[in-house]
C-alpha cells in the first residue's frame, strides 16, 4: 500500500489539507497527518483545531511515497522554518518520491531549491517565491515527481491528481464519481 504524509503547521489552510487526506483515503491510499509542532493538536488559519495522526519527531518518515504541504498563513511560513521537514523534502525529492504542495506552500519547495527548471503553479502573487521554476497558471501542474496547485478552489482537482500519480486515472475517476465531482 502507498503511504503519504501530509504536514500540518499552525496556520494551515484546512480545506486544502483535509480534502487531500479525505480523497486519498477514499482511494484506499494511506495518508497520515503529521504535526511539525510539539503537539498533536494543530490549529488552522481559521481557528479550527485538528488532531494530527503523529508528530514529526515520532520516528522515521522516509518510508513515504509522497509528501504533501497544504498552504495557509502563517502555516506555510511555519513549514518553511522547520529544518527537519526541509531535509525530508529534499531527500525524498532526490529519491524520486512525490512531493506536492498547494496554494502558498509551493514557495517552500522553491526556497529549498526543489523547483529549479520545473513547471509549477501557486497562489497568485507567490510566483516570485517559486525560485527558478517555470511558472504556470493551470490549476494543477505536475512536472516529474513535483505536483503543485493554486489554492483552496483547486483542492479537489489537486487531490485527484495525487490519486492519479499514486494509483491511476481509474482510481481518481472512481473517487471523483463517488463525490459527484465531474471533470
Amino acid at each position: 500500500m502507498k503511504k503519504v504524509y501530509l504536514f500540518l503547521a499552525n496556520g494551515f489552510e484546512e480545506v486544502e489539507a483535509l480534502t487531500a487526506v479525505d480523497l486519498l483515503r477514499r482511494a484506499g491510499i494511506e495518508c497520515l497527518t503529521v504535526s511539525i509542532s510539539k503537539e498533536l493538536a494543530v490549529t488552522s488559519s481559521h481557528n479550527i483545531t485538528i488532531h494530527a495522526d503523529r508528530l514529526f519527531e515520532d520516528g522515521t518518515l522516509d518510508d513515504a511515497d509522497m509528501l504533501i504541504l497544504p498552504g495557509g498563513m502563517p502555516g506555510t511560513l511555519n513549514l518553511l522554518a522547520h529544518e527537519g521537514l526541509k531535509e525530508l523534502l529534499c531527500s525524498c525529492a532526490a529519491a524520486g518520491k512525490y512531493v506536492a504542495a498547494i496554494c502558498a506552500a509551493p514557495s517552500v519547495l522553491g526556497a529549498h531549491g526543489l523547483l529549479r527548471g520545473k513547471k509549477a503553479t501557486c497562489y497568485p502573487g507567490f510566483e516570485e517565491k517559486l525560485e527558478e521554476a517555470i511558472c504556470c497558471k493551470e490549476n494543477v501542474v505536475q512536472d516529474g515527481n513535483i505536483i503543485t496547485s493554486r489554492g483552496l478552489g483547486t483542492a479537489i482537482e489537486f487531490a485527484l491528481a495525487l490519486i492519479t500519480a499514486l494509483a491511476d486515472e481509474h482510481a481518481a475517476a472512481g473517487v471523483a464519481t463517488s463525490i459527484q465531482y465531474y471533470m
